[in-house]
């Protein structure tokens, strides 16, 4: 039994100076020679101190000695080779007191023990049965050495450990936990290795590998070795098959297999069912999983708390809470007691729907059956009620979480500073976003999402700039759903050039090159007119072989269109093709926009012919540009027949196509037609807008009667329908035009009192106008109006004055005007 003894007591006879052990039996490629020189040279400091460590435990015990001053001195200068040797001394004839130094040395001293240290103490343990710790020890070796280290660890059992008793448990032993630690790659090794040294695998060790393995067709490899070497299943094994089938699809591959195995020792079991029940409900076949949980009690089965749970789960995505609440009755009643993971399960169903009350409820019975809400619970109610905008409640669950010792968690934070954002509460966001920082919980790339993005949304892109700075310092590497809301944010603050300078750092850097990103600046550039610069990014695209998508496509027809290279824009379409994608109705609506600003009817309505073959369904905003066409032409009788048709066809007209019709009835001087219009809106409770009072106030002042105009206006304030400031100024200018300063001035002090933001161009307009009618005295009264309001005159405007007093010949009114022009430059 201790024939592998002696070669490593010869070793302890040695001067400590030599060449370490842990350099003769392997060494790491990370440690330089001239390391290993230094190791060997710390060896001498002092000589004896080896020595001194093995008198102390054999004379005054471990407990006593570990635990003195002394050996906290002779610790300080220990270095590996040092302790591989005290551990072959004591491995055998004082095992307790090497497991109490090493873990001594690790836990207190953070010394860190060599291969060959780990090793001895995990034959140790195997020795004394102690599996558990075996397995802890050799998860740490294992996190320490990483992974692609299992063949030198491998070489070194071969080479030093090969003639230890209970070799083969370390072994194992080590491939579970390279399998533990999700190095399956490694585990795989040193499995070939022990087929090679005629060593046997536990079903243990396997079962781990299956289920690391459980995605892919190497579990059957896996699952073909355990019955080629005759290994004895457990329980776990055909569950973790099962498992795997079901989440690589093969749901009906599962089924077989759990009837094959009808009979035998480890036949169909809960976790077997449940895993075949999981499987269904993912792929949307929850009847299905019903009958599997019907099937479990066929099979002398009793589902357990997890079987109602998976169930009770999908049952509550799909909105069915009131069969999910008979489900829950049906468990208490078959002597299953519902746990904390059942509650939240059904408090999230209820917060899907938006009944907050229900999840309430819920809460209330949780509490009533002895179980208190945990952070999950939490979470769930604070984030549907931020749902439903009541971010108030959601803190008073924040502080109630806290008052209860629960530490929120940094998904918490983050759907509460979602909440923050999307109701434009940015600083109280920022602030929350700190709090974060401050209770040490470090942000994600989804919590810095969500601020960039609202930050850049509502315009705050410099401030956007310094998170996305502190982002990367902190190496969390940004998306493209972060670049491209900084991009956008650019963009819509028109720093079109610093957005292109962001994009090209981007396209130039390690972050994945995404067509999001091409496609923002594409639009950008194809709405600003500069269809150059959109068809040079274009170019990048095909240069670097990323993919075009339709949303590429669509700007760049949008941009040659409103450049009016019509010919160019349709070309597009055969590109698309060439692509494999498919127009959208945006396509064609961009194109037939393009042909409708240019009066080509025939084009216009081809694109919508072509359109309609294809199976393309036309939306309103489709119509919407026909009817522009139509009443561009003056067919303002087919424009009306479409709005029609629209409503025959499941499509409602907004209030742009209705303004676009009614503006036409207008310049047609057919009023009347108009009205009816703006009545029919109102049939098909569509509200019009104030645009569309601009439109019709504008006809009666231009085309029709003044007087009527006027009582509009008035009806409108009397039923508080909002306006704007067109509406004032249109009648105000009509007024004017006509001479009617009195009812002018009503309209303007109206148009002031309702909180209108008066310019210089109003008073303008109102000027000029009274000047051409030789209204000097009314002219020259809102003038002075004007100053009163601390607007100061323009050279226009002081021009015309200058002028009607000179024609009028009030030199005294002149000279003034003049040195007022002098006095403002």
């Amino acid at each position: 039994m201790l024939n592998h003894i002696h070669p490593w007591r010869s070793l302890l006879q040695k001067s400590l100076n030599l060449c370490p052990i842990t350099s003769l039996v392997f060494t790491k490629h990370s440690v330089s020679a001239a390391k290993l020189r230094d190791e060997s040279a710390d060896a001498s400091i002092p000589d004896d101190a080896g020595h001194q460590i093995l008198i102390g435990l054999r004379n005054f015990g471990a407990s006593k000695f570990l635990s003195g001053h002394h050996f906290r001195t002779l610790a300080s200068v220990l270095n590996p080779h040092q302790v591989d040797q005290i551990l072959l001394s004591l491995e055998v004839d004082n095992s307790d007191s090497a497991l109490v130094f090493f873990d001594l040395l690790r836990n207190e001293y953070e010394f860190r023990h060599s291969r060959v240290s780990f090793f001895i103490v995990s034959h140790v343990f195997a020795r004394k049965g102690q599996f558990k710790e075996l397995r802890r020890v050799l998860e740490q070796m294992v996190e320490e050495e990483g992974s692609g280290s299992a063949a030198s660890l491998c070489e070194l059992l071969c080479n030093s450990f090969r003639d230890w008793d209970f070799n083969n448990p370390v072994w194992d032993m080590l491939a579970l936990a390279y399998s533990r630690s999700e190095m399956v790659h490694d585990a795989l090794f040193v499995l070939a290795k022990m087929k090679v040294l005629h060593l046997q695998v536990s079903i243990a060790t396997y079962n781990s590998l299956l289920y690391n393995l459980r995605h892919t067709d190497m579990m059957w490899d896996i699952y073909d070795e355990i019955k080629g070497n005759g290994i004895q299943q457990n329980k776990y094994t055909n569950p973790i098959l099962i498992d795997g089938l079901c989440r690589q699809s093969k749901l009906q591959d599962a089924v077989t297999f759990l009837r094959e195995t009808k009979g035998k020792e480890f036949g169909p079991s809960v976790v077997s069912v449940n895993a075949l029940i999981s499987g269904f409900c993912k792929m949307g076949s929850v009847d299905v999983a019903k009958s599997f949980f019907c099937m479990m009690l066929k099979y002398g089965l009793l589902p357990d708390v997890y079987s109602y749970n998976i169930l009770l789960h999908w049952l509550c995505v799909a909105g069915s809470m009131e069969e999910a609440l008979e489900f829950t009755n049906d468990m208490e009643k078959h002597g299953v007691e519902p746990d904390t993971v059942t509650y939240n399960i059904l408090i999230n169903g209820f917060r899907i729907l938006g009944l907050m009350s229900g999840a309430w409820k819920v809460v209330q019975t949780m509490l009533l059956n002895g179980l208190n809400p945990d952070l999950v619970t939490y979470t769930i109610l604070i984030c549907g009620h931020c749902q439903m905008g009541n971010i108030e409640e959601s803190f008073k669950l924040k502080e109630k979480m806290l008052s209860q010792g629960l530490k929120l968690n940094i998904v918490t934070y983050t759907v509460l500073l979602s909440s923050l954002c999307k109701s434009g509460r940015i600083h109280e966001a920022v602030l929350l976003f700190h709090e974060m920082e401050y209770i040490g919980l470090k942000p994600d790339l989804l919590t810095y999402s969500v601020l960039i993005r609202c930050l850049c949304k509502l315009g705050a892109v410099g401030v956007a700039i310094l998170l996305y700075e502190d982002m990367c310092f902190n190496r969390i590497y940004p998306n493209s759903f972060v670049c491209s809301a900084i991009i956008s944010g650019l963009c819509e603050k028109g720093a079109i050039s610093e957005a292109r300078m962001y994009f090209d750092s981007l396209t130039k850097s390690d972050v994945p090159e995404e067509i999001v990103l091409y496609n923002i600046m594409i639009d950008r550039y194809a709405k600003l007119g500069n269809i150059g610069e959109a068809v040079q990014i274009y170019k990048q695209i095909i240069e670097k072989g990323i993919s075009p998508t339709i949303v590429t496509f669509n700007s760049l027809i949008y941009g040659f269109c409103k450049k009016r290279k019509l010919a160019e824009a349709a070309q597009l379409l055969d590109t698309i093709k060439l692509y494999g994608l498919v127009p959208t109705s945006v396509t064609y609506t961009t194109l037939m926009n393009g042909y409708c600003e240019e009066g080509d009817m025939h084009g216009m309505f081809s694109m919508l012919h072509e359109m309609k073959a294809k199976s393309i369904e036309p939306t309103q905003i489709t119509y919407t540009v026909v009817v522009k066409g139509l009443c561009k032409k003056g067919r303002l009788h087919e424009s009306v027949q479409l709005l029609n048709d629209m409503y025959a066809e499941g499509l409602f007209p907004d209030q742009i196509t209705y303004n676009t019709v009614i503006q036409c009835f207008c310049k047609a001087h057919d009023l009347q037609k108009a009205f009816q219009l703006h009545d029919q809106m109102l049939q098909h409770s569509l509200q019009p807008s104030p645009v569309t009072y601009n439109v019709l106030i504008n006809g009666l002042c231009v085309y029709g009667n003044l007087k009527v105009a006027d009582r509009l206006l008035v009806t409108l304030q009397g039923q508080s329908i909002r306006l704007t400031k067109v509406a004032y100024t249109t009648i105000i200018k009509a007024h004017c035009a006509k001479g009617d300063v009195h009812n002018a001035l009503v309209f303007f002090h109206q148009m002031v009192e309702r909180g209108f933001e008066v310019s210089i161009r109003d008073y303008s307009s109102v000027i000029n106008r009274l000047c051409k009618r030789d209204l000097i005295a009314e002219a020259k009264f809102f003038f002075c109006m004007m100053l009163a309001h601390g607007i100061s005159p323009d050279q226009d405007i002081c021009l015309v004055m200058l002028n009607v007093f000179h024609r009028s010949g009030d030199p005294i009114s002149a000279s003034e005007i003049f040195a007022m022009m002098i006095k403002c430059g």
